[in-house]
């Protein structure tokens, strides 16, 4: 098992946000967490990349934990995380963002290899590298946002609402781009709020409500579970 959180819970002060969570997350999947705003999704998210830190449970990363790692060290083992809201350096370039990605990343031929990875993913990057960050649509810039995680040559991806606010059009293109990345090998737990989407493109989902995991199962089955299809589906 590439992660796995083992009964993990998270304060924010006196406030418990997440309540003894487990999930597992095997090697070359997509793994989703779905629940309504609140749930606890990102913030699960957070603790896995450091920036949060449970006080129960334990998170493991190829069989280690990873409690004891500030969040540089997740990344430099090949954790990268897209935060919610893309959080692009608006005043610098496309290429200044993704070499912002690289910074743990020294090596001249590997940072040239991971910009040619993410140029092949992400053409129209490759079209504005000159471009300052700030000018881009939101789907660009989310598109720099994942490409800049890539630049870390990541082994798992946590993915924080990656359509959040894009068109419709827009939303299936990043779907597209999420499975080819995840189809080039790279593991992937995915937050989203489009639950159908979501679902879609993951092969296991855990569902969360208020900071708990109330379902789990192969995406397929809970696409067809009638309670999934009614609260998070808007079927039924």
């Amino acid at each position: 098992m590439l992660l796995e959180l083992k009964n993990t819970s998270v304060f924010y002060g006196k406030v418990q946000a997440t309540h003894d969570v487990s999930i597992s997350v095997p090697e070359g999947q997509i793994v989703t967490l779905i629940g309504s705003n609140g749930a606890g999704k990102s913030t699960t998210l957070r603790m896995i990349s450091g920036l949060e830190r449970p006080q129960t449970g334990d998170v493991l990363y190829d069989g280690e934990s990873i409690l004891s790692l500030p969040p540089e060290k997740i990344t430099g083992i090949g954790i990268a995380h897209v935060p919610e809201g893309r959080r692009v350096f608006p005043q610098m370039t496309v290429m200044e963002n993704l070499e912002m990605g690289a910074y743990l990343r020294s090596e001249s031929k590997e940072m040239a290899h991971n910009l040619d990875l993410v140029f092949s993913h992400f053409p129209r990057l490759k079209e504005r590298v000159s471009q300052h960050a700030g000018t881009m649509s939101g789907g660009e810039q989310q598109m720099l946002a994942m490409g800049r995680a890539l630049m870390s040559n990541p082994k798992l991806v946590l993915m924080d609402e990656p359509t959040l606010g894009l068109s419709p059009i827009m939303c299936q293109e990043i779907a597209g781009i999420i499975k080819k990345i995840n189809n080039n090998g790279r593991t992937i737990v995915l937050v989203e709020q489009n639950a159908r989407l979501a679902l879609a493109l993951a092969d296991y989902g855990y569902v969360l409500d208020t900071g708990e995991v109330v379902i789990e199962g192969v995406a397929d089955k809970l696409r067809e579970d009638d309670d999934i299809q009614k609260t998070y589906l808007g079927l039924g």
